[in-house]
């Protein structure tokens, strides 16, 4: 009788080891799988914290892009249209760049139409021809403007004096007048040669400018 209570009770001690046994391996099955799961989530996070960084970065580098495209138009813009002028007709050319309003746009548009051979007066005893001169423009062209108080220029400026008259200065002065400013030459030793030694057109009894769409 002895003999079966020591059995029985063997078997209830086996079992309940294997009972343990199966729960400490469950608890352990689920701890693992409870950490994988968890380094998955910080892996992905890290994953879509570098795609968006990159998107990011790309998306500034994009903008930088075009805010440089934008800046070069503009400039192109600016410095888009440009006249030739000879002084006297067989004077050598100079480019006179233009600026971006409609004082000039008017200009280009109507030398585009038609050359201007415009005569070069020097007999205004206001006028100090030895820093500046200017060109007379039919006042049949219709010329729009904008002007502002100029009191300093600088050599190869060019600015619109209303009524329809180019003011062009060669040297740097101190002025005090109304004009719109219309562009501006490379006031090279050789372009202000050239204004300065401009000949007297014979039969006309004074000089002349030659301005030309390039």
């Amino acid at each position: 009788m002895n003999m079966m209570k020591d059995f029985a009770k063997k078997m209830m001690k086996n079992k309940v080891m294997v009972f343990m046994s199966l729960f400490l391996f469950t608890a352990a099955l689920l701890s693992g799988c409870g950490e994988s799961d968890e380094k998955e989530k910080q892996n992905t996070g890290s994953t879509a914290g570098v795609t968006q960084e990159s998107k990011t970065s790309d998306e500034n580098s994009a903008g930088s892009a075009d805010g440089q495209d934008k800046t070069a138009d503009d400039a192109v813009i600016a410095s888009a249209g440009e006249l030739e002028v000879c002084f006297g007709d067989k004077g050598n050319p100079f480019m006179l760049q233009l600026n971006d309003n409609d004082t000039a746009a008017a200009i280009a548009r109507y030398v585009g139409t038609s050359d201007w051979r415009l005569p070069i007066y020097e007999d205004d005893e206001d006028a100090d021809y030895d820093v500046m001169q200017y060109y007379d423009i039919p006042s049949s062209y219709e010329i729009p403007s904008n002007p502002e108080k100029v009191t300093s220029v600088k050599a190869g400026e060019v600015y619109y004096s209303d009524p329809n008259r180019i003011v062009l200065f060669y040297q740097d002065a101190e002025v005090s007048e109304e004009y719109t400013l219309v562009g501006h030459f490379d006031a090279t030793d050789e372009f202000v040669e050239a204004v300065k030694n401009n000949p007297v057109l014979e039969g006309w009894g004074n000089k002349i400018v030659l301005i030309t769409k390039p």
